[in-house]
Order: structure tokens, then sequence, then C-alpha cells
């Protein structure tokens, strides 16, 4: 077994800084304190021999089932147009939402 270093609270603070987080003492010892035994099951974990174990992807036995890919309501163009409050052509007309005139 690899002798695996302890997390100290300095890498944490780094960890935190570049996350752009603040943690005041209390916070900073506590999340040294946890992710040291978070990082201490992960290395228990790697000890197990997995060599003839078949990979989980879910706990259940899943089938994805796909329905035929088949167009229904075709050929509505003028029924859902009837239903805009303006419309040209094939188009919805709508408010305009950029001015290009407008002065930044």
């Amino acid at each position: 077994m690899m002798a695996v270093e302890k997390l100290n609270r300095q890498a944490v603070e780094n960890v935190a800084g570049l996350a752009k987080l603040t943690l005041d003492d209390a916070q900073a010892d506590m999340m040294t304190e946890q992710l040291d035994k978070i990082f201490d099951l992960v290395t228990t974990l790697a000890e197990v021999d997995t060599t003839n174990v078949e990979p989980t992807y879910s706990p259940i036995e899943t089938q994805t089932v796909l329905r035929e890919d088949v167009a229904v309501n075709a050929n509505q163009t003028k029924a859902l147009l009837a239903n805009a409050p303006e419309s040209e052509g094939n188009l919805i007309k709508v408010p305009t939402i950029i001015d290009e005139g407008a002065e930044s």
C-alpha cells in the first residue's frame, strides 16, 4: 500500500481561493477535516480488489424503449396561425425586442 499524504489546511485554503470562496478559520478547519475523511474513504475503496467484478452503470436493469418516429398532426399551419395575434404569410409577427437605432 502506498503512503498517502494527509490533506492540510493550506491546500484547502488554496483550493478555496481558486474557487473564489472565503473561509473563516472554523470553516477551513471543518473543511480540512471533512475532505481528509473523504480522501481516506477513497483510498480505502481503491484497495478493494475488483478484478472479476462487472462494472455497474445502473443499480437496476433497464432497457431503452423507443417508439416509432411517426409525424402526426401535420399540415396545421393555418390552424396554428389562426391562434396568433398577428401573422404575415406563414410567420407569426411579434413585437420588436431589439431597437437597432437605440444608443448604447
